[in-house]
């Protein structure tokens, strides 16, 4: 998936449908084996990293797994893998978008505690670094 192009870009409020589309067309390599290896399949191995981290199945397992199918049906795997896990991140984003009031609030209160934090960081690292009389 590629973080240059947003239209390759897999986010975590994507639809499923969108999550689908975008992982259908990602690259892949020659050939159809689903197969680790960065330098000589790097698309698939891209792939199979983002399944590895979501699944928290090793990669050697994920290849056993899928050692029979195609591209089509390891991208299909992957989508519906993708879309499960951030479903509760989309369903709560959707709650809290219907609640501005309480957003506004919410993230208020937190620039506010960033700032506290940030005014703290920001006089220590003078005083380390001589700024501070």
């Amino acid at each position: 998936m590629s973080k240059s192009r947003p239209a390759g870009c897999l986010f975590i409020d994507d639809s499923p449908e969108e999550i689908e589309k975008k992982i259908k067309t990602a690259v892949t390599d020659s050939g159809s084996e689903i197969k680790y290896d960065e330098k000589e399949k790097p698309g698939i191995s891209n792939l199979l990293s983002i399944m590895a981290g979501l699944s928290g199945k090793p990669i050697a397992t994920l290849e056993k797994e899928f050692a029979n199918a195609n591209y089509g049906k390891f991208k299909q795997s992957l989508a519906v893998l993708v879309s499960d896990y951030f479903a509760s991140f989309r369903k709560k984003k959707a709650a809290l978008l219907k609640k501005p009031a309480t957003l506004k609030k919410v993230l208020q209160h937190g620039s506010v505690q960033a700032q506290k934090i940030a005014v703290k960081k920001l006089a220590e690292i003078k005083e380390k670094i001589g700024l501070v009389i």
